[in-house]
């Protein structure tokens, strides 16, 4: 079976071949992507796939209303966990985050709303034939990273965005070769 040549560990494959790349409409998944993606700046993918069961229990499954709430206690205990990344600017910017996606859940209804319209409501088809051909950002990308921004979100720079619009499906760029692609055109 030929796959994108990136996924080397079995956490990689298994990430790759069931969720990278799947349009995803549900607010929580939304923001806590947004948030790994965030969190993995400066480091790798699969750093961030091992912690990820830790990121869920400390940060309480990604629920944005609990997290919009953390105080000085949680932000510390949260230094303190060394099954996450232990980055003050990430932690803060991952209450900011909270409180930003809220605003936006409020402002048009869904999370997932608001995103999606930054890909005309619809996943965009690479046609990549390897890992060279794929961009670290797009115009689509340097857009939503502008409006998130703007919005008082963190760590959403037009890299991060599109990395995060890769994972979420609002982009397939599985390579061409990959059995991935096929299946989520």
């Amino acid at each position: 079976m030929q796959r994108c040549a990136w996924p080397k560990t079995e956490l990689d494959i298994r990430y790759h071949d069931t969720e990278w790349g799947v349009p995803v409409h549900d607010d929580r998944l939304l923001f806590e992507m947004l948030i790994l993606e965030g969190a993995q700046a400066g480091l790798s993918w699969s750093t961030i796939l091992k912690k990820r069961e830790n990121y869920r229990q400390a940060f309480d499954n990604f629920d944005a209303r609990k997290i919009a709430r953390y105080d000085v206690r949680k932000v510390q205990s949260l230094l303190d966990d060394a099954g996450i990344v232990r980055n003050r600017l990430k932690i803060a910017s991952t209450i900011q985050n909270a409180q930003a996606f809220l605003a936006v859940q409020k402002e048009f209804g869904s999370f997932d709303k608001h995103l999606w319209q930054f890909v005309g409501g619809k996943p965009r088809q690479g046609q990549r034939e390897s890992l060279q051909e794929i961009l670290p950002r797009t115009p689509e990308s340097d857009a939503l990273s502008k409006d998130l921004l703007q919005r008082g979100f963190k760590f959403v720079g037009s890299t991060i965005c599109y990395a995060f619009m890769q994972a979420v499906g609002m982009v397939n760029d599985h390579t061409v070769d990959c059995f991935r692609h096929r299946q989520l055109r």
